[in-house]
């Protein structure tokens, strides 16, 4: 571990609610909750109301009926993060994406040419306001765990610096919830043992801790009450999956929805990869259900492929596995990702394999590149919202 604490975790508020009042005047200081059906995001304002990303539209409007209800413009969203990420690596070459809005940064020695970690943060949350006309939070640690906490402690438009030998005194005041890893089940089974604070799980032995939830978990959090994280920001990792998600808003949906928006996300993702020049071998379908509980099925091919026809089959034999699942729970977000990603190389289709889908993927592709993506359609899909999320890390 550092003996400075000079790990940053940078994290926009609200994102995809603050750029929709940056965008527009009208909407800054009003509650603004982006996404009808299911809450995608909620501005301060509307979550000073109770209101919750995942929350079902009717439930986040009955809480916050003065609200105002955007849908989701995901091409802004994707140029404002790009925007963040270049404020991000002029401040130092060391970035580590996180998710669209978020990111590690190790900013040690740097402090002859760019000032203390302190200053950079500093310097780096007004840069963001200016360039971009975003509020960014900022937490600085010796470790990437703890420069998480911190930023989320800070919250909203905020900075803190955990000074090196006063990290556990921080840390044990905070509740279990802030340790990475403690949800809502985990949450419960340590609440349950009077066990409300960070501190109270780093006097438990470790052994304890695994009897309760288990090796992994415990091992996790026993380490983590302790501050005990070794991993360096790391740049330039590739990405081990790629994948698009749509929330449904609760039901019914018919077998046709979601069949199309099940198209919908597979021709984005395929698009995404061929772009990046990826293939993939696992199918992963994701689901969320009306009681907020998840599923995910997945299925591994043969070979690496990003041609739409053979990823979609994939999908469609996963959601039909899933369908009494589906009958039984409702559904109200349905996601694809692709993983064990490779770089692809051309792929050379015998005559006997059948029609060249690779040729109408690429012709597609150009098509929907040079005139936009909704240029070439589906024709289950006329009609009917995407409302798809964003790539989790910037292109």
């Amino acid at each position: 571990m550092s003996s400075e604490a000079s790990i940053l975790h940078a994290d926009l508020d609200a994102f995809y609610a603050s750029v929709e009042q940056r965008d527009d005047p009208r909407l800054r200081g009003r509650p603004v909750i982006v996404g009808g059906g299911v809450v995608l995001a909620a501005s301060y304002e509307a979550k000073a109301c109770g209101v919750r990303t995942a929350m079902g539209g009717r439930m986040a409007r009955a809480l916050c009926p003065q609200a105002i209800v955007v849908p989701p413009r995901m091409g802004a969203y994707s140029a404002a993060s790009k925007a963040v990420f270049d404020v991000f690596r002029d401040t130092t070459p060391l970035v580590e994406g996180l998710s669209i809005d978020e990111a590690f940064l190790d900013v040690g020695g740097l402090r002859k040419v760019s000032g203390s970690p302190a200053d950079i943060a500093a310097g780096l949350r007004v840069a963001v306001r200016e360039r971009v006309g975003l509020a960014i939070t900022v937490g600085v640690a010796r470790t990437k765990f703890l420069a998480k906490v911190a930023s989320g402690v800070a919250k909203p438009d905020g900075l803190l610096v955990v000074e090196p030998g006063r990290e556990l005194e921080f840390l044990h005041e905070l509740p279990v919830e802030r340790l990475w890893g403690v949800g809502t089940v985990t949450s419960a089974k340590l609440r349950a043992r009077r066990i409300v604070t960070v501190g109270q799980v780093a006097r438990l032995g470790e052994a304890y801790l695994v009897s309760v939830l288990g090796q992994h978990a415990g091992r996790h959090l026993h380490a983590l009450a302790h501050n005990h994280d070794p991993r360096p920001v790391v740049v330039g990792r590739r990405r081990r999956s790629m994948g698009a998600q749509r929330a449904l808003g609760r039901g019914p949906h018919t077998g046709a929805d979601l069949q199309a928006a099940l198209a919908g996300l597979v021709d984005r993702v395929g698009r995404r990869m061929r772009k990046a020049s990826r293939a993939g071998r696992t199918v992963t379908l994701r689901l969320r259900f009306d009681d907020y509980t998840r599923a995910t099925r997945s299925h591994t091919l043969t070979r690496p492929t990003s041609a739409t026809a053979v990823l979609l089959e994939a999908a469609r034999e996963l959601l039909a596995a899933a369908s009494p699942l589906i009958a039984e729970r409702g559904i109200t977000l349905i996601g694809v990702a692709v993983g064990n990603l490779d770089s692809q190389g051309e792929q050379l289709m015998l005559p006997l394999d059948g029609p060249d889908e690779g040729g109408l993927d690429s012709a597609l592709d150009a098509v929907r590149e040079r005139f936009g993506s909704a240029a070439v359609t589906r024709g289950t899909l006329l009609g009917r919202g995407e409302g798809f999320t964003v790539p989790l890390l910037p292109d």
